[in-house]
């Protein structure tokens, strides 16, 4: 069991439900699901990089990438309907929490010049996103190996009703975020 699933288990849900004035243990907010989501201009254009982009999300999420395609033509964009655009992710259950580890306590500490998570992230329904620049602040990444820097997309969905809710929730998690 990862760190961050037993430490939500043994303290911070009691915390949360006594926080938030919640009297029934299953209203109490807690992490649904996180998101990786990674796009290029490159992918499009060549299938090597699709292919070490599918390898640099593996390694960091630890689960197989899904392509995703374009739905529809965009000419302003140069982008035909089928085109493979990028790769996405959903982690549930014990690889969520792993990832949530892993990015808390490893990741983001390693980024340059980080001050902390804005909150402005959140959506008005309880979900957080985020932006990595840099696949290399993952540990599993070697710096050796990549052709060029890239960054993705991480969002968490909570089953929070409220931002205030998942805000609390996430500080519980021991996210960084700026008061």
């Amino acid at each position: 069991m990862s760190y961050t699933r037993d430490k939500f288990l043994k303290t911070i849900k009691e915390s949360l439900k006594k926080d938030l004035g919640i009297t029934n243990d299953m209203k109490v907010p807690k992490l649904s699901k996180i998101v990786l989501n990674c796009t290029s201009s490159d992918i499009a254009a060549d299938s090597k990089v699709l292919a070490s982009v599918i390898d640099e999300i593996t390694l960091i999420s630890g689960q197989k990438p899904v392509v995703t395609k374009a739905k529809q033509s965009i000419a302003g964009f140069k982008v035909r309907e089928g085109v493979n655009l990028g790769v996405k992710v959903t982690l549930r259950r014990d690889r969520m929490y792993e990832f949530a580890d892993r990015l808390v306590y490893m990741a983001l500490p390693r980024v340059r010049d980080f001050r902390g998570l804005s909150s402005k992230g959140f959506d008005g329904h309880g979900n957080f996103s985020m932006g990595i620049k840099e696949q290399i602040v993952f540990t599993e990444i070697n710096y050796d190996k990549i052709d060029k820097v890239r960054g993705f997309d991480v969002t968490v969905c909570t089953t929070a009703r409220t931002d205030k809710e998942a805000l609390a929730l996430l500080k519980a998690l021991n996210f960084p975020f700026t008061s």
